[in-house]
C-alpha cells in the first residue's frame, strides 16, 4: 500500500483534531442513546450548564485555567521529546511553594505578598520539574518513569505537611490555615463588579488572565527566542541538534524546569484564588487532563487553550448532566473524557490516511479542471 501524502498544515491543526472529537462525541452519543436518553437533548443540557445557565460560564472557564496550566507544562516538554506525566506533582509542589511563600510574606503588603506567593509557586513547580530533567539528562532515567514517581512522592510530602507541620491549629482536617489576605487573588465577579457589571458569584479568579498570560508566554518562547529554537531542535533530532553545537542536556534539565513552573501556576487558581489555602488532593486529576490537552490542541497555544475550554465545560456540563437525568451520572462524562482521550491519543491519526488522500484528491482535481 502507498504512504499516503503528508495532510496540509491546517488540516492537521484544525480538521483532524475537530474529526477525532466528533467521532469520540458519536460513540458517546450511541451509548446515551443505548441507555434510553436523546444524545441531542443531554448535548443541548452540557452546553446549557457550561456556557448559558447562571454562572456556568464562570466555572468552565475556572476548570479551563487550571487545565492550561497544565496543558502547557506537559506541551513544553513534548517540544523538548519528552513526556511529561508529573504535571500532578509538580503542581503539587507549586501549591506547596505558594503557602510557604505566602505565610513567609505575611508582613508585607498585598503588592509585595502577592508576587511572592506567585513566584513561589512558579520556583516549587520548577524544582519539581528539574530533577526528573536532570535525571533524565544526566542518568539516562526515563522521564515517564521519574514523573510518574515524582507525583507519588509529592502527594505524600503533601500529606505529611498537611497532617503535621502546615496543618490548621485546632483543625483535624488536612489543610492550613486559610492564608494572608493580601496573597489572595481577586474574584472575577469582584472585579467585573467594580466596573459596574453584575455577575453570579463563581470560583473563577484573576488567575484567569496569568493564564492566558502564560498562553503567550510560552507561544514566545518556543517560536520567538534561541532557547526555544534548541528545544525543538532537540525534540525533533537530539543528535542532529547535537552536531549543530546544543547542549542537549542542558536543554533537556531547561525545558523540564520550564514545565514544572507552568504546572506551579495552577496553584494560583487553585490555592491563591480559589480555596485561599492549601488542602489535600487540590490538584483534582488536572496534571492528568493536561495530557490530553496538550495531544489534542498539537502543543499550540491556542489549540491548548481551546482544548482546555473543551474539558473545562465537560466538567461543568457533566455536573449538570448528573443533576438533569437520573440514568447518567459522571462516569457517563468520564466516559466521554475518556473517548476524547482515546481519540485525539492513541487514535489521533486513524483518519489521518483516508483524509491525506481525499485532500489530494481534491486538489488534483482542481489542478486538473484549471487545465
Amino acid at each position: 500500500m502507498s504512504t499516503p501524502p503528508p495532510l496540509p498544515r491546517w488540516a492537521d491543526l484544525v480538521l483532524l483534531p475537530f474529526l477525532n472529537l466528533c467521532a469520540a462525541f458519536l460513540i458517546c452519543g450511541l451509548i446515551v442513546y443505548a441507555i434510553g436518553e436523546n444524545p441531542f437533548e443531554a448535548m443541548g443540557v452540557m452546553v446549557r450548564g457550561a456556557f448559558i445557565y447562571q454562572g456556568g460560564l464562570g466555572y468552565t472557564l475556572y476548570y479551563t485555567t487550571s487545565i492550561i496550566f497544565t496543558g502547557l507544562a506537559v506541551a513544553v516538554a513534548f517540544h523538548a521529546g519528552m513526556f511529561n506525566i508529573g504535571g500532578e506533582g509538580q503542581a503539587t509542589f507549586g501549591g506547596i511553594g505558594a503557602a510557604l511563600a505566602a505565610f513567609g510574606c505575611a508582613w508585607a503588603p498585598g503588592i509585595i505578598a502577592l508576587p511572592m506567593a506567585i513566584l513561589g509557586a512558579v520556583l516549587a513547580g520548577a524544582l519539581w520539574g528539574v530533577i526528573p530533567g536532570y535525571l533524565q539528562a544526566k542518568r539516562g532515567s526515563h522521564i515517564v518513569i521519574t514523573t510518574i514517581m515524582f507525583n507519588f512522592i509529592a502527594a505524600s510530602v503533601l500529606v505529611w505537611l498537611l497532617a503535621g507541620p502546615l496543618i490548621q491549629p485546632g483543625q483535624s482536617s488536612p489543610q492550613t490555615a486559610p492564608l494572608p489576605d493580601q496573597t489572595w487573588l481577586p474574584g472575577m465577579s469582584d472585579m467585573l463588579a467594580r466596573a459596574g457589571v453584575e455577575t453570579a458569584h463563581t470560583p473563577l479568579n484573576g488567575s484567569f488572565f496569568i493564564a492566558l498570560a502564560a498562553l503567550g508566554l510560552f507561544w514566545a518562547l518556543i517560536w520567538r527566542t534561541r532557547l526555544g529554537y534548541e528545544i525543538r531542535a532537540v525534540g525533533q533530532n537530539a543528535d542532529a541538534a547535537h552536531y549543530a553545537g546544543i547542549n542537549g542536556a542542558r536543554v533537556i534539565i531547561i525545558a523540564m524546569a520550564v514545565a514544572g513552573a507552568f504546572a506551579g501556576l495552577l496553584a494560583t487558581n487553585e490555592v491563591l484564588g480559589s480555596s485561599h489555602r492549601v488542602v489535600n488532593s487540590f490538584t483534582a486529576g488536572y496534571g492528568f487532563t493536561g495530557i490530553a490537552v496538550a495531544l489534542m490542541g498539537r502543543n499550540h497555544p491556542i489549540g491548548i487553550f481551546l482544548a482546555a475550554l473543551l474539558f473545562g465545560a465537560l466538567f461543568q456540563g457533566g455536573a449538570e448532566l448528573d443533576f438533569e437525568y437520573r440514568t447518567i451520572s459522571r462516569e457517563m462524562v468520564l466516559l466521554i473524557q475518556g473517548m476524547i482521550i482515546l481519540f485525539s491519543g492513541a487514535l489521533a491519526y486513524m483518519f489521518n490516511p483516508p483524509l491525506a488522500r481525499l485532500i489530494a484528491r481534491m486538489a488534483a482535481g482542481r489542478e486538473h479542471s484549471c487545465e
